[in-house]
């Protein structure tokens, strides 16, 4: 009778012992799948940042014809974007392309005409409103890294974590907001 009770209490512990496997695999699936979505949704709104700063660069060129290397900064800053595979990459990239962005809007400061010409300001209009999604978007993506992050950290998860070989994802940052922030 007590190797019987004995058994039942292995067998108890050997399921309670695959369940949480199985449990926590699914839950790093899903918060790993989470993370992608959310990045992916960021990665979305940057390349329409880029979009709509090369559609800006257009408009100014027909004004500020002589400004050449400003028009070279904001290509090379898109090609950046769009080929970047990571968030660190893309974060890079991000900065890069507001730094170019700066210089954007600088030259702009000098055409009044421009300034006051309805594309240029549906335009920045637009910019305006993907830099506020691009915000709350990465902080949604860091958000969900950062949960993922820790459920990978936590004991006993780490333990499983490590069986199936799941790894930290990174956050999505950028440079100073100070240093970043672009007003349009």
């Amino acid at each position: 009778m007590n190797v019987t009770i004995i058994l039942w209490v292995l067998a108890g512990i050997l399921i309670f012992f695959l369940l949480w496997i199985w449990s926590s695999y699914n839950a790093f699936i899903e918060g790993r799948n989470r993370v992608k979505t959310d990045y992916a949704d960021v990665d979305v709104q940057i390349k329409r940042r880029a979009s709509l700063i090369d559609n800006l660069a257009s408009v100014v060129r027909e004004y500020a014809k002589h400004e050449g290397s400003t028009f070279a900064e904001v290509a090379k800053a898109r090609s950046a974007v769009q080929n970047a595979k990571s968030p660190k990459e893309s974060a890079s990239a991000d900065n890069f392309l507001t730094s170019t962005l700066k210089s954007l809007f600088a030259v702009t400061e000098a055409y009044p005409k421009l300034l006051a010409s309805e594309n240029y300001k549906q335009l920045t209009a637009q910019l305006e409103q993907t830099e506020n999604q691009i915000a709350v978007y990465r902080e949604t993506y860091n958000q969900t890294v950062l949960r993922y992050n820790t459920s990978l950290q936590i004991f006993p998860n780490l333990l499983a974590a490590k069986l199936f070989g799941f790894s930290e994802q990174e956050l999505f940052e950028v440079e100073s907001l100070i240093d970043t922030e672009v007003k349009l």
